[in-house]
């Protein structure tokens, strides 16, 4: 049954937290994700964001938050990773999420690629998230009817900002020139440039490594540790 599409998907303002784990992670597979997102609600998060057909299964019986869901999908000569087909549209609404999330940048003709699927998503009312690297992909995602813009992509494509923290200057433009929501997202890493992202003029934060995945967690104290004692040796 095709549902209503409902923009106003989120109560409130918020941090909404990415729970994925790829298949060569040491937290793929079985109820782990699901974990994640039970210990996020618990500690006020507003929504999960997760990548695959099971998880957003298990992660909507296990808690009563809104799920952003993608399909990460590996296709020869192709650098768009983030539900790069119909076929995985389709995926992820018949799994229950509430937002389709998918790349909406300017390559490989992903613009015309994208439109058809905002379009089918929205036929099954079903809303849809933008992720983008640059303003100029923020803006065209706006016109092409989507529901939220992410920034998820800014420094992920070799033409747009590359930088360690956060690219809350997209942020700031994107909020001030564009009528949906902008969700912060990527290289956030601490609560204050969560806080920064929101003063930037988000509307949502998305954090997902610097809480659910604890391998590249351990990686930078392990790195910090290292530079000390270097340093002392």
């Amino acid at each position: 049954m095709t549902r209503k599409l409902n923009k106003a998907i989120f109560a409130k303002q918020g941090l909404i937290v990415s729970c994925q784990a790829l298949e060569h992670e040491p937290l793929h597979g079985g109820d782990a994700m699901a974990k994640m997102a039970k210990a996020a609600f618990q500690s006020g998060a507003i929504g999960i964001r997760t990548n695959g057909v099971d998880d957003i299964k298990t992660i909507k019986e296990a808690v009563n938050l809104p799920v952003i869901g993608l399909i990460k999908r590996d296709i020869p000569g192709s650098d768009v990773l983030i539900t790069p087909t119909l076929d995985e549209v389709v995926q992820i609404i018949a799994a229950g999420a509430d937002i389709v999330a998918l790349d909406v940048t300017d390559r490989e003709d992903r613009l015309v690629k994208a439109a058809e699927l905002i379009d089918f998503a929205h036929k099954e009312g079903i809303a849809v998230m933008a992720d983008v690297s640059t303003y100029e992909e923020g803006i065209a995602a706006e016109k092409l009817g989507v529901d939220f813009i992410g920034t998820t992509l800014s420094g992920y494509t070799p033409y747009s900002r590359q930088s360690e923290g956060p690219d809350l200057d997209l942020v700031r433009r994107l909020a001030t020139d564009v009528q949906v929501p902008v969700v912060a997202e990527g290289r956030i890493w601490n609560p204050e440039e969560a806080a920064a992202a929101l003063q930037a003029g988000a509307t949502y934060v998305v954090v997902g490594s610097a809480i659910t995945r604890p391998q590249l967690i351990t990686e930078r104290y392990v790195e910090a540790v290292r530079k000390v004692i270097g340093s002392e040796a």
